[in-house]
């Protein structure tokens, strides 16, 4: 992900098209800096994509002036200290989710970012998915009436790694080290439903382990320490009701990996990564529950499909275009840390409640 999406999809994009427009009608460029552990990897990455910078020693980038901003897409487990780092240095920091192991470490991250003065971003890349704004769109429009629920499928199979290898890391799988799909996903559903719907007020989640033998990329058996499903169901600030399955032990069925289904009073929306469709309540079919007779009607040329009426930047790119642009100007930015730690609650509170079996209230938070 910090490979593909954000430095040759965002950064070098950015980079390549003469950087970000400002409203003055100047642009503001980037000059990006690799960091790693492996000179070779960085060496050979720099020369790949015309990159003139890399380095190994993170505390000397962070010390120099030079370097403005502080990107993280380290392994969960190290994202904190490397951002309390770069905070106290004084740089700016934009991250992936979740931001922490804890809540109290996110809010703790949160208060010196605002302590410190630094601006601070966190992914939202779903809400920048054409789909997903095809559906900010619709609920911009007031096209549902008043949103009644929401029903997401998230999920796809991952292979065990035995016959076929598996498509995503091993520590995906291990509780101890930051794996688990709560911990992946959950972070995702919060600001996707906060930014949508309303605010999420209390989850009810179950987590399973479906497959408990795995193999890793060396080809060696791991028992599956951390969940590999989790089925969710969230209150929403307004009363709506959304329900979310996440899993990696699912077989596609659907037209896109993520789907939302929502329904309100007015009208009903399918969204995906992509493609968007619709129900209007004058246009909604009166089914007849009758088990005796098999049913031939169409209920999928029922719906409408809503045009893009625009071209949609990859949204990790349109995402640090906006950070960027704020940065530059100094202006508000929502998806801060604070933002992160309210992700980092709900996955702390979807864990909780597959622990107890109880629902599990979510408490305002703020930093003072």
């Amino acid at each position: 992900m910090g490979y593909r999406q954000h430095l040759v999809r965002s950064i070098l994009a950015i980079r390549d098209a003469g950087g970000v427009g400002l409203p003055d009608g100047t642009r503001a460029t980037v000059r990006p800096l690799l960091v790693g552990r492996s000179e070779a990897k960085l060496a050979e990455i720099a020369a790949r994509h015309g990159i003139e910078d890399y380095t190994t020693d993170l505390d000397a980038a962070l010390a120099d002036p030079a370097w403005e901003i502080y990107a993280d897409f380290l392994v969960t487990k190290a994202r904190a200290t490397a951002l309390r780092k770069a905070i106290t240095a004084g740089k700016a920091v934009y991250t992936e989710k979740p931001t922490a192991e804890s809540v109290d470490e996110a809010l703790e991250l949160a208060r010196l970012a605002k302590e410190a003065g630094v601006k601070s971003g966190v992914v939202h890349d779903k809400l920048y998915l054409p789909g997903l704004r095809k559906l900010r769109r619709l609920v911009d429009s007031g096209f549902f009436g008043r949103v009644l629920s929401v029903r997401g499928e998230f999920g796809y199979w991952v292979f065990e790694g035995d016959w076929q290898p598996a498509q995503r890391p091993s520590w995906n799988y291990r509780a101890e080290d930051g794996g688990g799909i709560i911990v992946d996903m959950f972070p995702h559903w919060n600001y996707v439903l906060e930014n949508l719907f309303g605010e999420v007020r209390s989850v009810y989640a179950h987590a399973s382990v479906h497959v408990p033998d795995r193999w890793d990329e060396k080809g060696e058996r791991y028992d599956t320490t951390a969940e590999d499903a989790a089925y969710g169901v969230f209150e929403l600030d307004g009363g709506v009701v959304a329900q979310i399955n996440s899993s990696w032990t699912t077989r596609v069925n659907r037209d896109e990996l993520v789907e939302f289904h929502v329904d309100g009073t007015h009208g009903s929306a399918v969204v995906g990564l992509f493609g968007a469709k619709i129900q209007p309540r004058d246009a909604t079919p009166k089914p007849v529950w009758d088990p005796d007779v098999e049913d031939a009607h169409d209920y999928d040329a029922d719906w409408q499909k809503v045009p893009a009426n625009d071209v949609f930047l990859n949204g990790f790119r349109q995402q640090w275009e906006e950070y960027l642009v704020s940065y530059v100007l100094g202006t508000g930015y929502a998806f801060d840390l604070l933002a992160g730690a309210r992700g980092v609650q709900l996955a702390a509170a979807g864990l909780e409640s597959s622990r107890t079996g109880a629902k599990v209230v979510l408490p305002a938070l703020t930093l003072e």
